[in-house]
């Protein structure tokens, strides 16, 4: 749940009269009975996790849509359309995912809490095709509307669903889902197919099969990386947390306790060097980290600056999400702290290197201050081992794997040092923290 920041009592240095007693016990009476409106009120932000391509997005600033980036948080009522070639992942606070595949269209119409502190998440497939991999966890709803149907859960389901004005399917992989429409309810169960026709009053036929189709294997992928790297979370949250599993390894630091820092770090970095300011009605700026594993730890928890290990995040402050980072301890020299852009614009504003879509590259270069960079999710096995020999030299350079390709062989990743590196996106989460548990020494800031 989201708490509103209250940047001054604007009663504090008020007289008030009796009349105006009258009026403030009138208005509190009022916002006693309209409580129940404002527990399904937008409380509510879950991220863009993933971007390829052209994907954008109309946040309601009256700008329309923008060019969207990794990171951009997702509130009610934002839309979010994928181009020709684009592809999109939303990931939601337990860790589910809605994934969009190219010239897809959907809004977010509800994202709220209800009386009983449950998430509710509704989304209206406006136009292509979308996977949702929902986890059902705490007894959270979702529901999607898609043509003239509507599928509601509150239990684990991994599904397809494609519309067009003629046509909708609903492929299910995993549990069961009902649909709901003009031709009445009816349950699509695993490795099921129901598609509707909307020239006859959405009727229905059912398949007992699942046709394959061309990203149905990016999805599968992109499903087991969250699953392998979001293992033994013990955060309130799922969201960011496969990222940082993959991208960084936790230490248990002597007076701070369990501290993360992502690889590939080095002297002179800092966690708020790259990114973008980004306008939200109702919620101001936010700002959105250029880097993969940039969203747990700009919304939740504490920024430090440990000498001699670098910047490393404190996790916590679960109980509040904040839109600009939190950052204490002694800093380094010349450090330039995040500060919101003044009201009066609802423009982008981009520090240093903005958040962009990501663009597959066959040679990636990486150094002490990539901090993970250009680095697709799951491309390369064993960060924690090159990150080791990027702080010995300084730099290497790496051939990854296109993100989640499954016709793709190992490639390697050479430095001057000789290391290679071998892709394998699916590899051990407790193997890759293993050497991090040990101490800090698996750290980039390290020299």
């Amino acid at each position: 749940m989201v708490s509103n920041t209250i940047w001054g009592d604007p009663m504090s240095k008020l007289s008030v009269s009796a009349s105006g007693i009258f009026l403030l016990m009138a208005a509190a009476a009022c916002a006693i009975l309209a409580l129940p409106a404002l527990a399904d009120s937008q409380v509510r932000i879950v991220r863009l996790s993933d971007v390829q391509g052209s994907v954008q997005i109309d946040k309601n600033t009256g700008l329309g849509f923008e060019n969207a980036f990794l990171n951009l948080p997702i509130t009610q009522g934002v839309h979010v359309k994928t181009g020709n070639r684009g592809r999109a992942e939303i990931e939601f606070e337990d860790g589910s995912t809605l994934r969009l595949t190219p010239n897809t269209t959907v809004e977010f119409s509800t994202l709220g809490l209800n009386d009983a502190g449950k998430r509710i998440s509704e989304i209206n497939l406006i136009d292509g095709m979308a996977y949702v991999n929902w986890l059902g966890k705490g007894g959270d709803e979702f529901s999607l509307n898609f043509s003239r149907e509507k599928i509601v859960l509150n239990h684990t389901a991994h599904f397809r669903v494609e519309t067009s004005p003629q046509v909708a399917d609903v492929a299910v992989f995993k549990g069961d889902v009902d649909v709901e429409g003009p031709a009445g309810k009816v349950t699509v169960e695993k490795k099921k197919t129901a598609k509707f026709d909307a020239a006859d009053n959405d009727k229905y036929t059912l398949a007992k099969n699942v046709e394959e189709a061309p990203l149905d294997s990016w999805d599968k992928e992109a499903s087991s990386y969250h699953q392998q790297y979001a293992r033994n979370n013990s955060s309130p949250y799922g969201y960011g947390v496969s990222d940082l599993n993959y991208y960084g390894a936790y230490s248990n630091v002597p007076g701070y306790g369990m501290m993360w820092q992502p690889y590939f770090t080095g002297v002179g970095w800092d966690p708020f060097m790259n990114g973008a300011w980004s306008f939200y009605p109702g919620s101001g700026f936010m700002f959105a980290s250029a880097y993969p594993w940039g969203w747990m730890p700009y919304h939740y928890g504490n920024w430090m600056f440990l000498p001699g290990m670098g910047w490393m995040w404190q996790p916590g402050g679960w109980n509040s999400f904040s839109t600009v980072p939190r950052y204490s301890g002694t800093l380094p020299a010349n450090f330039h702290p995040p500060v919101a852009p003044t009201a009066g614009t609802v423009n982008t504003v981009v520090v240093g290197r903005a958040g962009t879509t990501s663009a597959f590259s066959s040679r990636v270069v990486l150094n002490a201050g990539s901090a993970g960079m250009g680095i697709p999710r799951g491309s390369l096995d064993n960060l924690h081992q090159l990150n080791r020999q990027v702080a010995k030299s300084g730099f290497a350079e790496v051939r990854p794997a296109p993100q989640f390709s499954t016709t793709t062989a190992a490639r390697g990743s050479t430095m001057r040092s000789g290391y290679s590196a071998s892709r394998s996106s699916m590899s051990s989460p407790s193997a890759h923290n293993s050497s991090a548990s040990a101490g800090h020494s698996s750290s980039g800031s390290h020299r």
